[in-house]
């Protein structure tokens, strides 16, 4: 049943891409928009989404939160409706996105330090590495694999033409992606990453995010205890409707003797926290991130 599903999701995908490719960038953003804010939720569970707010906001009151749900699903019709305009953004950055922490970057490059780029799902997540690409960073991009077997072929070949060539998937019991040995043959070679690290898993270690137990990726950890890579943490702010402020962030400080791999992912996820705090309507917040 599951295949039949998919493949109707696919055949209304592509029609909405369509579209949005036909009206234009701004008039497919505003649709995008008004399309999930109607029809979001009878895709993605209200009861988790209200559920995770909970957890991070505790004392905030049902108006905002809902106004922050609602921000929350317009960013996130904004943000489908630009997959068609990748090429637009990657062609024209100087009319979408501005870049803080550029002298971060050109450190880095100077250095040739390798480094982990670690962030979340704000705004339109995937500028960030396409702008670590276009700033010739040597650059992997850790993703996981739709599981929609027929729009991931796609979505993987728009992200390996338009935000950078070198993908890796994540490994996902029973499902697509086992990027392990790519992931292995970049970090031989020095390669930076980039991950997102706001993701649910099914492994990992549990640790606190905004004080609640949550499976968290080892893999940035990994790096800097067994690679000697460091961690720089990035973020983008949807600044109005059609432009971005992409944020580079000073690397976490890090001491190898003292810090584990708990420890460092502790620092990571209070990175992400505080970036959800800036902007909670640009993050998307229906990923089961504290299951079970």
């Amino acid at each position: 049943m599951k295949i039949i599903k998919y493949f109707f999701e696919f055949i209304i995908i592509i029609l909405l891409f369509l579209i949005f490719k036909i009206v234009g960038r701004k008039i497919s953003s505003e649709l995008g928009c008004f399309i999930f804010k109607i029809f979001g939720s009878y895709f993605r569970s209200k009861e988790r989404i209200f559920s995770n707010f909970k957890k991070a906001f505790p004392n905030m009151g049902s108006d905002l939160q809902k106004k922050y749900i609602e921000e929350m699903w317009c960013n996130f019709g904004r943000t489908f409706s630009e997959y068609v305009y990748l090429k637009q953004f990657r062609k024209y950055p100087e009319l979408h996105i501005k870049i803080n922490g550029v002298d971060i970057l050109e450190t880095i490059k100077s250095k040739n330090r390798p480094t982990v780029f670690i962030s979340g799902h704000f705004a339109n997540f995937e500028l960030m590495a396409m702008e670590l690409d276009r700033k010739h960073l040597n650059i992997a991009a850790v993703y996981r694999p739709l599981n929609n077997i027929f729009l991931n072929p796609l979505m993987e070949y728009w992200r390996k033409k338009y935000i950078c060539t070198n993908q890796i998937p994540k490994k996902i019991p029973g499902k697509l992606g086992d990027g392990t040995r790519e992931l292995l043959r970049a970090i031989h070679k020095k390669t930076n990453i980039a991950v997102m690290v706001d993701q649910s898993i099914t492994q990992g270690e549990k640790i606190n995010f905004f004080n609640e137990p949550a499976f968290t990726t080892s893999i940035p950890s990994q790096l800097v205890l067994k690679y000697n890579y460091q961690i720089v943490p990035i973020s983008i702010l949807r600044e109005n409707k059609h432009s971005f402020v992409m944020n580079v962030h000073n690397p976490i400080i890090i001491d190898k003797i003292i810090d584990t791999e708990l420890s460092i992912g502790e620092k990571i996820n209070k990175e992400i926290e505080k970036m959800i705090l800036k902007n909670p309507g640009q993050w998307i917040w229906t990923h089961n991130r504290w299951k079970i």
